[in-house]
């Protein structure tokens, strides 16, 4: 209790100033509305049914360009690690897209695609199967040559020693990388939708801030906020299952 105490104590010191700093009138109010009144707009907005309307379409985005990333991206990676040919045929193009800011092409995606979901969506699959490839790349090319050696002499097939050696091998690096991807799609997400959207978490920030509803605005950044710690917490709490047999 002690520990998550202390854990949890900057948070509620944040809030507390959040709440008296527009109070006293250390900030302005509408640069920083009280937290009571983002709060309190937070429940107006989800008994509205705005929150969960567009909440549920960004979520749908997130989520589907994450998992054609994660399923694309390590696949790609294990196999650049283990035939050298694909390696070869892919490694450069990885090296010239990995530094480019991923928002650079939120207009390409949308010129391609349009407003609708799969411009989003193919935004976060492009930008987030980047780390994971690397994640998979760098965590195959550490497999144990010995194991692999080992298992070629008893006769296991190169298939096999892939998916009993080298995949186990790459799982750490690989779920790493998919973290990076995870809290990019928010980032994606957000940014794609402030843009180029009509619905979504993004849009309504922006909509909101441009029509001067910023205690509204704020309740939606928070939520925002919200999804995506709880969506890391999640995925560390799956993390530490999937490579509980390390330990």
């Amino acid at each position: 209790m002690k520990a998550a105490l202390v854990r949890f104590l900057p948070l509620l010191l944040i809030a507390l100033l959040w709440e008296i700093a527009p109070r006293i009138g250390l900030v302005s109010s509408l640069a920083l509305p009280p937290l009571s009144a983002v709060l309190s707009a937070w429940f107006e907005l989800l008994r509205d049914g705005d929150l969960i309307t567009n909440g549920a379409s960004s979520l749908y985005r997130a989520g589907v360009g994450l998992a054609l990333a994660i399923v694309v991206g390590a696949a790609l990676g294990v196999f650049m690690a283990w035939w050298r040919p694909v390696n070869v045929l892919l490694s450069s193009v990885v090296e010239m897209f990995y530094p480019m800011p991923k928002t650079a092409l939120i207009p390409v995606t949308a010129l391609w695609l349009g407003f609708g979901d799969g411009s989003k969506i193919l935004l976060i699959f492009l930008g987030c199967m980047l780390p994971v490839t690397l994640g998979a790349y760098n965590g195959a090319r550490s497999s144990d040559r010995t194991l692999i050696w080992s298992s070629r002499s008893m006769g296991a097939s190169r298939l096999r020693v892939l998916w009993d050696v080298v995949i186990p091998t790459a799982m750490p690096e690989l779920l790493n990388g998919i973290r990076t991807a995870l809290a990019l799609s928010f980032i994606l997400l957000v940014t794609s939708e402030q843009i180029v959207a009509r619905q979504g978490l993004g849009y309504l920030i922006g909509f909101l801030g441009a029509n001067g509803s910023y205690d509204s605005m704020f309740a939606v950044v928070m939520t925002v906020a919200f999804l995506g710690f709880a969506a890391d917490r999640l995925y560390q709490m799956l993390m530490q299952r999937v490579l509980a047999w390390r330990e």
